[in-house]
């Protein structure tokens, strides 16, 4: 019987029926790591808000969830906050680590500052480290760049998004699961009949809504075009929830283009957005590989994103996707025009290629690493 504890910050809610439910792309991750493992041990925190749209049950009783108090916030207070709870948090972890045979640590994350030194220098049991943001952390919080100079330094294996320079032998390159096989399957249902009209085309955004993400970026861009490129824009899909949410939509207001902002929305909800969108359109400043641009490449949607590390290592621009090497409104608009002309041939060329990169980021695709890499 081989067990796992996963130790991460992902927010649990009980929702409407008393159901726990998580984050719903951590949650499917999980589940589909029963494949791997018998027993899955999942510390994390609880909240006591109502659960928003994206979340997911476990669909196992073989993964027991461990609740820690909720910690952490943009406030000093809330950061001060942590130092108390430190205790208890690492009691917590270390009676679960009892009952296991491996741990994931899933970084960076407020916890990580504490938690990360523990598992270093503390504990010496099997495990590994998952960290899934920005690993080169030039533009990182101080508390991501000390949780990467620790595991810069330390001997366990780590899986990172995408290949990075002077990356050390236990540093793992390994894609971010983001699709079942069904869903894979749907994807190649759904290519073999999406069309490209150039009178209607659409595009969406999926994340949370801030500058950091690209969204301010992307409504500028929006401005820049011209009213007869304009023109050929359908709609644009805004996904994603966050304080500035009015702000945007008066923002968007004043574009001459359909937009629509949906909140969040669950897995399935976002697939159908996916599903009859041409381009996802993502300039965000700082990024490891954002799994929504795997899930949008499955449908056809194809990526305009950042020409960053760990997203270049898939996107090929003007092959598979298109990539925005200078994150101003300007070049955005330049990258949407080139994007908005392309005609039909060219468009079923770019879906044809997606296929080698969205197996990589398939769940089965995953654990098979997993095995054969760090297990």
């Amino acid at each position: 019987m081989r067990t796992l504890t996963i130790i991460s910050h992902t927010e649990h809610y009980y929702d409407k029926e008393g159901q726990l439910v998580g984050l719903g792309a951590t949650v499917m991750e999980i589940n589909q790591l029963l494949s791997v493992f018998d027993k899955i041990y999942h510390v994390a925190m609880l909240y006591k808000n109502p659960a928003p749209a994206s979340c997911l049950p476990y669909t196992s009783n073989a993964i027991t969830f461990v609740p820690i108090p909720k910690v952490g916030g943009k406030k000093i207070r809330d950061k001060l906050a942590i130092v108390g709870q430190m205790p208890a948090i690492l009691k917590r972890i270390s009676k679960t680590l009892k009952h296991s045979d491996y741990f994931q640590f899933r970084a960076p994350t407020g916890i990580g500052v504490f938690v990360l030194p523990y598992l270093i220098y503390l504990y010496h049991g099997k495990g590994w480290f998952k960290y899934a943001g920005d690993w080169s952390a030039k533009q990182s919080p101080i508390a991501y760049k000390f949780q990467n100079y620790l595991l810069k330094n330390q001997k366990r294996q780590v899986t990172i998004n995408g290949s990075w320079p002077n990356q050390k032998s236990n540093c793992i390159t390994f894609e971010n699961p983001c699709l079942t096989d069904q869903e894979i399957v749907s994807g190649h249902e759904i290519t073999a009949i999406k069309k490209w009209n150039e009178k209607a085309i659409e595009l969406c955004f999926v994340g949370r809504l801030e500058a950091n993400k690209g969204l301010d970026i992307f409504l500028n861009a929006l401005a820049l075009l011209s009213e007869e490129t304009k023109k050929t824009i359908k709609k644009v899909h805004v996904v994603g929830g966050g304080t500035l949410l009015s702000n945007y939509k008066t923002w968007a207001e004043k574009l001459n283009i359909t937009m629509t902002f949906y909140g969040v929305l669950s897995r399935n909800d976002v697939h159908e957005i996916y599903k009859k969108s041409h381009g996802i359109v993502l300039p965000s400043k700082s990024e490891g590989f954002p799994k929504v641009i795997a899930e949008a490449l499955n449908y056809g949607c194809i990526p305009v994103v950042s020409d960053i590390y760990a997203i270049r290592d898939y996107i090929i621009h003007e092959k598979n996707g298109f990539l925005i090497t200078e994150l101003s409104a300007h070049a955005v608009a330049n990258v949407l025009n080139a994007f908005l002309k392309i005609d039909s041939v060219t468009y079923q060329k770019l879906i044809e290629a997606r296929v080698q990169v969205v197996n990589k980021f398939s769940y089965n695709y995953y654990n098979e690493h997993l095995i054969q890499s760090v297990l």
